[in-house]
């Protein structure tokens, strides 16, 4: 069936941007997370029509639809679990507005963060939310999983800029949802419901976004500690006292020494650090600057550093933005994954949340680097360990069922900018349970997907017997290793 299947769409968008060969298949089979699974064929749309026809086809035919864009997901989001066709949206990269004076941008899902922003900044514009894959993150995905990063709590995630989308539909028809106007009390708001839908409900083919001015300025205050809990206690402090800094991040000593060996970017050596950005006229931020530094030593900080230099403040946020990488070259043998690594908790138990994960990191003997974007309670943890060891997967599996675990008694949520996808799909759902939400999802997702063909097996569509191992990109050592830990888990 499949080699009709590829004919048939081969004729349709032409030979050159549909491939079935091998090693495509094998690139595309994962993306930024611990997981892989090979497509049978990989689609390249030029516009609307293309992805029309193509999921025309896979309705028809009952065939898996990944959409796919920069791969950047560190949740398996666009891992073909399911193989059947992957649709790589980056040929549909055209910005096709920009409009100043209505403060909208419109653009196809292509289209890379980092792109947009520099054509917006021409005009003294910027479009806020601000991922670290922002070099090759797309507006598509973005929208898919509600991306946000350092700018969340002053400027909003994406779900907060998406003012209109257009959509193709899981039977092919074309939608339009929303409006291009700042305000809109008209009926449900069906634009949004595709944010943080990871794919699953419809191909975003168009989006219009709210665009911000660009401030005048920018500061960055470095704060050093010798707790971590005495960083996050900081955080809540800042806000409390009514101040909204642009970002606040915080980083603690793995991330610290993982950045400095990998990078030299000379962060200080201490437990924790906060980074954080305040934003405005040029009086305003000096004068936030100086009264957020105060609060930050009566919180224990042992050094605070303010900086409006460019080049100083790039190398900072070079060093934050590196983090990820950095990690998996601390030491030899052992890389950094991607695990329970986007919870989101309330901005009073960041301090309580932190210890916690330490506390688990020290039960099970595994080192966990936390950093994040601390203004909104977002943290991500990053599991260092030698993924080639079934036994260690073993232990990382029950040391994360911990760690979420706490976070929901703090009450915290799975996920707060990555999405659910494969990795996080069964602590999603044990959050859930009793809430309702699952069921209202099921019911939302078979209306509009009635044949289930739209990215299967993510959110709470995991199978039943599903464990954070499965799919694996790693060469573990193994006998039949997911079939054991299936079988463990039932």
């Amino acid at each position: 069936m499949m080699s009709d299947v590829i004919k048939e769409i081969a004729n349709a968008v032409g030979e050159e941007n549909i491939s079935w060969e091998l090693a495509d298949l094998y690139v595309y089979g994962g993306d930024a997370s611990i997981h892989h699974s090979m497509p049978d064929v990989v689609v390249r749309p030029r516009g609307v029509e293309d992805v029309q026809v193509v999921i025309k086809i896979a309705y028809e035919r009952n065939l898996p639809v990944t959409v796919r864009g920069s791969g950047t997901s560190l949740s398996g989001n666009a891992v073909p679990m399911r193989g059947g066709i992957v649709l790589d949206m980056k040929s549909m990269n055209r910005i096709k507005e920009i409009n100043t004076r209505d403060m909208y941008a419109v653009v196809e899902p292509g289209v890379i963060n980092d792109d947009l922003n520099a054509m917006l900044a021409e005009q003294g514009f910027f479009f806020p939310p601000t991922p670290a894959s922002g070099k090759v993150a797309t507006i598509g995905g973005m929208i898919g999983n509600n991306a946000s990063g350092m700018r969340a709590g002053k400027y909003g995630a994406t779900r907060d800029a998406l003012l209109q989308v257009k959509v193709v539909l899981p039977n092919g028809d074309l939608a339009t949802f929303g409006t291009k106007n700042l305000k809109n009390s008209s009926g449900y708001h069906l634009e949004k419901l595709f944010v943080g839908s990871e794919g699953t409900l419809g191909v975003i083919v168009e989006a219009t976004i709210k665009i911000a001015p660009l401030p005048s300025k920018r500061g960055v205050i470095l704060a050093s500690y010798s707790s971590v809990y005495d960083a996050g206690r900081a955080v809540g402090d800042i806000l409390h006292n009514r101040y909204l800094p642009s970002a606040i991040e915080i980083m603690d000593s793995v991330c610290i020494r993982a950045v400095n060996t990998a990078m030299g970017v000379g962060l200080p050596e201490c437990d924790a650090i906060l980074l954080v950005e305040v934003d405005g006229r040029e009086e305003s931020v000096q004068r936030d600057a100086m009264e957020i530094a105060e609060i930050c030593r009566r919180n224990g900080a042992i050094d605070v550093k303010f900086t409006v230099d460019k080049n100083e403040m790039e190398k900072l946020w070079k060093g934050r933005r590196g983090v990820l990488p950095s990690l998996s070259r601390l030491e030899g043998g052992i890389v950094s994954t991607s695990l329970a690594d986007d919870m989101n908790v309330p901005l009073s138990k960041i301090p309580e949340a932190i210890k916690r994960f330490q506390d688990v990191a020290r039960k099970y003997g595994i080192i966990v680097g936390t950093y994040g974007h601390a203004g909104t309670g977002n943290l991500h943890t990053k599991v260092l360990f030698n993924p080639a060891r079934k036994e260690n997967w073993e232990k990382i599996r029950r040391a994360m069922a911990e760690i979420y675990g706490a976070v929901h008694e703090l009450g915290g949520t799975t996920s707060g900018e990555h999405g659910i996808g494969i990795s996080k799909a069964p602590f999603f759902v044990e959050e859930k349970r009793g809430t309702g939400t699952i069921e209202i999802m099921k019911i939302i997702k078979n209306a509009l997907d009635r044949k289930g063909i739209m990215n299967p097996g993510k959110l709470c569509w995991a199978p039943e017997d599903f464990v954070m191992a499965t799919r694996l990109r790693y060469p573990v050592d193994k006998n039949n290793f997911e079939e054991e830990m299936s079988n463990e888990e039932g």
